[in-house]
């Protein structure tokens, strides 16, 4: 199957939400334990987190969910160019700026200067590129894949791949699908065996709103301040796009508070990951949504083998094909059945 141009699948114009996930070259486990050298590479999850916290803090694209393990992550992003129409050009120039920094003769990050500031606010061209490139998932990818290749190929003195050649992009176009897929991420390290409990599962978003939760502490100093709000309240999206330190914006993604959205995910992992099929009824979201027990199985665990380049109910599907026949999706039938419409 031919893959397609990633503009055929997200509009850089328009607020997208797609899940990508991206692997290590020969699926070796570069960062985790690693039984060919025997070392222990789990530390390259922290530097990746700390990028995802930096880049949340300047792109215009919300971090919504990320689960880290040895040879692979995944991450929910949201595009949103609206909010980035906002930006002053010195606010995209120094956004841009604290991305990729202009270095002193050491080779160490500077503070931009009224010059580097300049050279790209009075050029229109590289100016619209650059406020482009801000809410551009090609772009986070990019730069984020590269740093983490170049610091791991320095550590282990090699050259050459880090990472397979392409991520893998899915768009996300309602609610179901971004449910499913949210609830797939978060139980990414439990269903591979890495922790018992959703609590234990290190080097994840949900790991981050729990413990930041339970603490109470101020929003400067919680461990999930770069994250998406997890509940999308129905308010006018202009009231949640407001500047912040940490994030994109205030916009939530889900119907759901965060102890409602943990018990789907502990009766997600009881009849669904662990298969006790425990005699309880489904969760009030699924009803809701019309989504079958047998349906929600396949889904949160086979949910990147479900979809090719979009996943959503079939109508929706259809709806956007009739609406951009400009484009083409690649949409498998082995995903139609699972959000019937």
């Amino acid at each position: 199957m031919s893959r397609l141009a990633r503009c055929e699948v997200i509009d850089p114009l328009e607020v997208t939400v797609a899940h990508v996930m991206n692997r290590t070259v020969r699926r070796c486990f570069l960062m985790g334990d690693d039984p060919v050298s025997g070392n222990n590479f789990d530390h390259r999850k922290i530097w990746i987190e700390e990028l995802l916290e930096h880049f949340a803090g300047h792109f215009g694209i919300d971090l919504l969910c990320f689960s880290i393990l040895s040879n692979h992550y995944h991450l929910i992003l949201r595009t949103r160019p609206d909010v980035v129409t906002k930006w002053s050009d010195t606010e995209v120039a120094r956004r841009w700026l604290s991305i990729c920094p202009a270095r002193a003769n050491t080779g160490t990050p500077r503070q931009p200067s009224e010059s580097d500031l300049n050279t790209i606010r009075n050029c229109p061209i590289k100016l619209a590129e650059i406020r482009s490139r801000l809410s551009s998932i090609s772009w986070w990818m990019r730069l984020l894949n590269q740093r983490i290749a170049q610091r791991s190929n320095k550590e282990d003195q090699e050259s050459g791949r880090f990472w397979q050649d392409r991520y893998k992009v899915v768009r996300l176009i309602d609610e179901e699908s971004l449910l499913a897929c949210a609830v797939y991420v978060e139980l990414n390290p439990l269903r591979a065996g890495l922790c018992k409990s959703i609590e234990q599962s290190k080097h994840t978003s949900i790991q981050r709103r729990i413990q930041s939760e339970r603490s109470q502490q101020v929003v400067e100093k919680r461990r999930d301040a770069f994250l998406a709000e997890l509940t999308l309240t129905r308010t006018d999206s202009t009231s949640e796009s407001g500047p912040t330190r940490f994030r994109c914006s205030h916009k939530g993604f889900l119907p759901l508070e965060l102890d409602e959205y943990l018990k789907l995910l502990a009766w997600t992992v009881s009849n669904c990951v662990r298969r006790r099929q425990v005699p309880t009824q489904e969760p009030p979201i699924l009803r809701c949504l019309g989504i079958t027990r047998a349906s929600w199985q396949q889904l949160v665990t086979n949910f990147t083998d479900s979809y090719c380049h979009v996943a959503g109910r079939t109508d929706r599907i259809e709806t956007i094909r009739s609406h951009q026949t400009s484009r083409r999706f690649n949409i498998p039938k082995s995903g139609r059945h699972l959000l019937a419409a």
